[in-house]
């Protein structure tokens, strides 16, 4: 921490510095898409050692590959454990010092293993469909596997395969749905769901009998698309249930209802799944069995169609079924929870005042402790006798490794993997600062300063506008918008964690209900207004503003409320939020936001158009889409160039053909930068870049 400390003071009076600034460059896309991204740490059942996965980017090959990685959790040492050319990911330890993970080196993703005292991995399932989100049973008696299955299927997994070869030599193309969804997040539906398989294993630790589909003929999705993975279900102590979160409801419910439930059902496929949690509306999710299989801790909505209501930590006692919820009390929305080992707390993550912390709370009392603050800090990994491991990033670190040993302890470094690339760059210096904004509230946000930066010398703004809405802006290294791109480019970089925004309270963020116009806009320039008057430095003649999902829907908002930007940028943005109610897939979103459907509240979706507003169009504007966006479909980007050249407003249209809501590929991530930052250099007056063309 001290030397990423030393690297913000180094850009911040970069000039002070020659030497340093002789030997390094200030941060680039070239830079970002080069770290490694660390994840999905796994502490051994003896807590002396972590299993995580580590991802870079191939550029020839224009993706990103996986390899599993071991490092002792004091420190001490970390290696590489697989250096396959195909993807290796979802390390799961056994109690022998096996490690189970999915790897693609057979063609498909199916479970392999490796034994730290040495040797070559193995495989250990060959089944005729691909696999996921692997978890070890308890004893290293199961694998326990998601895998998409046709529901329909006596014989599940043959079946599915038959059906999808039957498909592969079907000359005619054409897809026929019989209810929603026809096509969710980035992928067209083609009657799978996603199943959780049993893969019963001998005292050998290959398999020993027949995969099962604990999930037979259920329409329904665990993992559940599009983000699910292994934290949507939970296996318990004794090796007995299975249970899991899953959103069954009949046609096409799915597509306007969030009433996911927790169901069980035994492991050994003797009875159907049950309901656990029929009683409650709204989303269950995150089952978690407590060590000793009494509880199972799970997270809990209350408002039925709402995706951003606050998730309230409950539990259930095994098995009678009886809950109490514990932390009512709580105003912050867990995302990750997990027992600590003496089942006498749990640890949850959570969006909390620009930052994203990890909070120890009392199983018994439910009393919340913060353990890590700042930063963006995730997955909480449990050691023996007390402490964690987790992950940490920062506006100017991506994600490392470190280990807490108890409450009140300085978190200590566990791993170094940019280290060396890191050595080599300068970043702006950065702060977090607050305003009174709308309703009165305070509102907080986040300012860059350019890299190495000159008193006395007038920049230009980069105005940054998060998605969501429901979202954050926080202290963290993202790889799509990351603000630091734009620090050291040259630019002043804000972002504002606007009405709507996570991690300051479920009132704060319910404000942004029927109002995406309204509050988060007067936060927006308010605090705008706010920053150019702290900072004088800053050149309020040369500001862009730039968004993606609800911040390029701001962004074309802002098109018609105010001239005060030279440039704008809009990535997946709304242009008619009534016609956007019938091109995206998931309805529950805009029923809730903008009070009901289009028929039943028209008014509610028409009043917070901007295409209410060309009439007051003026800024050159790039716009941004990908084919593959199904949540703000093309047509919505299409129809904001069509308007702007109409219009006759300077404007540039840049579409991939194989991007969805996000740009990943890294080829193309290093143009849409490139093509990004050449808009705004050429209207700021800058003239700082070239875009790839």
């Amino acid at each position: 921490m001290r030397r990423l400390a030393v690297l913000a003071v180094l850009c911040a009076f970069g000039t002070s510095f020659g030497a340093a600034a002789a030997t390094t460059h200030p941060f680039t896309v070239e830079d970002m898409v080069a770290m490694q991204r660390v994840s999905d740490p796994q502490v051994s059942p003896d807590g002396s050692q972590v299993a995580f996965v580590v991802k870079t980017m191939d550029l020839e090959a224009n993706r990103g590959r996986t390899d599993l990685w071991l490092a002792a959790t004091d420190g001490s040492a970390a290696r590489r454990l697989t250096t396959n050319p195909a993807s290796d990911w979802n390390p799961r330890w056994a109690g022998n010092g096996t490690l189970y993970f999915l790897s693609t080196r057979s063609g498909s993703s199916q479970v392999w293993r490796i034994s730290l005292a040495g040797g070559e991995a193995e495989q250990v399932t060959n089944l005729p469909i691909d696999l996921e989100n692997l978890t070890v049973g308890p004893a290293g008696k199961a694998l326990y596997v998601g895998a998409g299955i046709f529901p329909g299927c006596k014989d599940s997994i043959p079946c599915t395969a038959g059906r999808l070869e039957e498909r592969a030599h079907r000359k005619a193309s054409g897809l026929i749905f019989d209810h929603l969804f026809v096509r969710h997040w980035d992928t067209w539906e083609d009657g799978r769901y996603n199943h959780v398989l049993r893969v019963p294993l001998g005292d050998d630790g290959l398999p020993s009998g027949k995969a099962v589909d604990l999930m037979a003929g259920v329409r329904g999705n665990c993992p559940t698309k599009p983000w699910g993975g292994t934290e949507d279900y939970t296996i318990s102590p004794d090796g007995a249930w299975l249970v899991y979160s899953a959103k069954v409801l009949p046609g096409s419910e799915v597509a306007w209802s969030t009433n996911y439930d927790l169901w069980a059902v035994p492991t050994d496929g003797s009875a159907p799944p049950r309901d656990l949690t029929a009683a409650n509306p709204a989303w269950d999710a995150a089952p978690a069995f407590s060590p000793d299989g009494t509880t199972i801790a799970y997270l809990a909505m209350k408002r039925a169609g709402y995706e951003s209501d606050r998730y309230r930590i409950t539990l259930m006692h095994w098995p009678s079924g009886t809950t109490r919820t514990l932390t009512e009390t709580w105003d912050r929305s867990p995302g990750d929870i997990t027992w600590t080992r003496d089942g006498k707390a749990l640890l949850a993550t959570a969006d909390n005042m620009g930052n994203h912390s990890i909070f120890r709370i009392d199983a018994a009392t439910g009393h919340v402790e913060a353990l890590v603050t700042k930063h963006s800090n995730v997955s909480p990994q449990p050691l023996p006798g007390g402490g964690m491991v987790f992950s940490q990033d920062s506006l100017v670190s991506p994600a490392e490794l470190y280990r807490l040993p108890g409450p009140g302890d300085k978190p200590v470094r566990v791993t170094h993997i940019n280290d060396r690339r890191l050595a080599a760059l300068r970043f702006g210096d950065y702060h977090q600062f607050s305003f009174t904004g709308a309703h009165g509230d305070t509102v907080s946000g986040y300012i860059l300063r350019p890299v190495d930066f000159e008193p006395g010398r007038k920049y230009p703004l980069a105005f940054l506008i998060h998605g969501g809405p429901q979202g954050s802006f926080d202290d963290h290294f993202h790889y799509r918008w990351n603000p630091e791109i734009y620090a050291c480019h040259g630019y002043a970089t804000v972002m504002i964690d606007f009405h709507g925004s996570t991690g300051y309270g479920q009132a704060f963020t319910d404000a942004i209900n029927d109002d995406w116009g309204g509050a988060p806009y007067r936060d927006l320039m308010t605090g705008l207004d706010f920053v150019l008057a702290s900072n004088p430095w800053i050149d309020s003649h040369r500001m862009a503003a730039l968004g993606a999902s609800f911040g390029g829907y701001m962004i074309n908002w802002i098109q018609g409320h105010t001239d005060r930007f030279k440039a704008l940028v809009c990535h997946d943005g709304n242009l008619d939020e009534y016609m956007g109610y019938f091109d995206t897939e998931e309805l529950w979103f805009p029923e809730w936001e903008h009070r009901g459907t289009p028929w039943t509240n028209p008014e509610g979706y028409r009043k917070l158009s901007p295409v209410n507003y060309l009439k007051n169009w003026k800024t050159p504007e790039l716009v941004i889409h990908g084919n593959r966006d199904y949540r703000v479909v093309d047509t919505q980007g299409l129809g904001t160039f069509n308007a702007l050249q109409r219009l006759g407003i300077p404007s540039r249209l840049l579409y991939y053909p194989d991007e969805s809501h996000w740009v990943l590929k890294p080829e193309n991530s290093i143009q849409w930068h490139h093509v990004v930052l050449d808009w705004i250099d050429r209207w700021t007056g800058t003239g700082k870049s070239e875009a790839s063309q």
